[in-house]
This record gives structure tokens, sequence and C-alpha cells, in this order.
């Protein structure tokens, strides 16, 4: 089966596809918004597209607790969708997940150019599921009236 290039999807599917969501931003630009998956800023542009690339990463939460989910795409197995992904999931403090996620985009030649994307959206969802601690109260800073006075 012949494999189409990346350039060509991008040509076809960029102005028009089911993912594309259109803001209006300032004055009377609007900003392209993607909700494909496999898109690590959510922009509708070819360097994050998920349909247009074959080395994709998708960062994601995966449950309740704090993990994450890492995927990345298999090159060879672009007509088996089932087989498509490498997913590994994360249950590490933030420094350890972000040396994991660093080695595997970067240091292992995968997709160098997303290093500093995989690493915002990774240290996004962390913040996100991180839990608040509930320790001393806030006092009320507000002036305190003292009746006793005549």
């Amino acid at each position: 089966m012949a494999t189409i290039p990346g350039q060509l999807v991008w040509e076809i599917v960029k102005k028009n596809n089911c993912f594309l969501v259109s803001e209006f931003g300032r004055g009377t630009q609007s900003v392209q918004f993607s909700k494909e998956s496999n898109n690590l800023y959510n922009l509708n542009s070819f360097k994050f597209s998920g349909l247009a690339n074959k080395k994709t990463i998708t960062i994601q939460p995966a449950g309740k607790d704090q993990s994450v989910l890492l995927a990345t795409t298999k090159t060879k197995k672009q007509n088996k969708p089932a087989a498509l992904l490498h997913k590994s999931v994360m249950k590490k403090e933030l420094r350890m997940m972000a040396k994991a996620v660093e080695n595997q985009v970067a240091d292992n030649y995968y997709r160098p150019d997303l290093k500093k994307a995989a690493l915002a959206r990774l240290s996004a969802i962390h913040r996100s599921l991180r839990v608040a601690k509930s320790g001393a109260k806030k006092k009320n800073r507000q002036a305190v009236r003292i009746s006793g006075r005549k």
C-alpha cells in the first residue's frame, strides 16, 4: 500500500476538516485551533498536526490519580490503527516524568522539535491533576470592629 506524504495530507486537510475550530482573536484576525488527537498545542499547523505527521506525541491524564499517559506513534504501523500507538503510563513526580518525556522525545531522536511543547503540555496536565492542600485556612484580613468604645 502506498504511503501519502505528510505535506500532501496537510494541504488537503489544513482548511477543512472535522477537528477545526475557529476563534476570533485580536481585531479581525481569527485563530484556528484543532481538536485532533496527537496535537500538543491544539493549534492548526503542520508542525503540531496529528493527521499530517507520521511521528506524533500525545500527553494526557490517565485516570483520577496523578498518572500521565505518554503515547507516541509507531511509524511502521500507519495502516493498523489498533497497533498505532505506543502507550506508557507514568506515575512519578514531575521531574522524573519530565526527564522521561525529554528522553523519549528529544534524546531518542524521535521529534526533537516538539520537546518544548511536550514539556509544556506535561506541566499543564500535572498542574491540573494536583490536589489542593488542606492546611491552615486564610485569616480574615478585614478590620475588626470594636464595639466596647463609647
